[in-house]
């Protein structure tokens, strides 16, 4: 049996700053959205996180519409919500724009589709790869142990709300969804202080 090499790990503690306090995105900070995330909940199943994007992207429409930028040389994200265990995500795709084939390195991880539609490809070790079309309120939930790959190949904006317990957890890239091995091993989860990557 051949191992096979992820080609990239991308580890989203590369710019930890030990100061920054987790928590809320200012224009999402609300009673509401602090119960939702659960600060108590230190491990989220993939039904759960599922149930937390769809609800963030239903209840909070207008304020991720405010938000939301997109960026011609690269995908733009923000980060929504952080603590112990969960992180949640606002990323945004431009006709064509994607990612490479990664995992999310033995977290669970959910998406919903808050504008446009998203094409994923994706992949358990030692199934097919299979492919779906995510559209506008769409929402996918995913245990540990999957990997694949989105993309914009439609001619419109999207934007999409994601989760992953626990959170931080470095992504592996590969040089196609064949290459995925047949058990994907977790990766440590990083710490909870971590500057917001906000692009834009």
């Amino acid at each position: 049996m051949a191992l096979s090499i992820p080609t990239k790990t991308v580890d989203l503690t590369d710019n930890v700053d030990m100061d920054a306090v987790p928590g809320i995105h200012p224009a999402l900070d609300t009673p509401h959205l602090r119960a939702l995330v659960h600060p108590e909940r230190l491990l989220w199943s993939a039904a759960e996180l599922r149930t937390l994007t769809t609800t963030v992207a239903t209840l909070f429409r207008s304020e991720l519409t405010e938000i939301t930028r997109f960026a011609s040389d690269y995908r733009w994200w923000s980060r929504l919500a952080l603590n112990d265990g969960v992180e949640l995500w606002l990323l945004t795709w431009l006709p064509g724009q994607g990612t490479e084939p990664h995992d999310h390195g033995g977290a669970s991880g959910s998406f919903t589709v808050v504008r446009g539609d998203l094409h994923e490809e994706y992949r358990y070790p030692r199934r097919a790869i299979r492919a779906a079309t995510r559209r506008t309120g769409t929402a996918i939930g995913f245990g540990a142990g999957r990997a694949h790959e989105v993309r914009n190949r439609g001619t419109v904006e999207a934007a999409s709300v994601h989760a992953y317990s626990p959170p931080l957890v470095p992504t592996r890239e590969y040089a196609s969804l064949a290459d995925i091995p047949d058990e994907i091993p977790p990766l440590p989860a990083g710490s909870v202080r971590i500057r917001d990557r906000e692009r834009g």
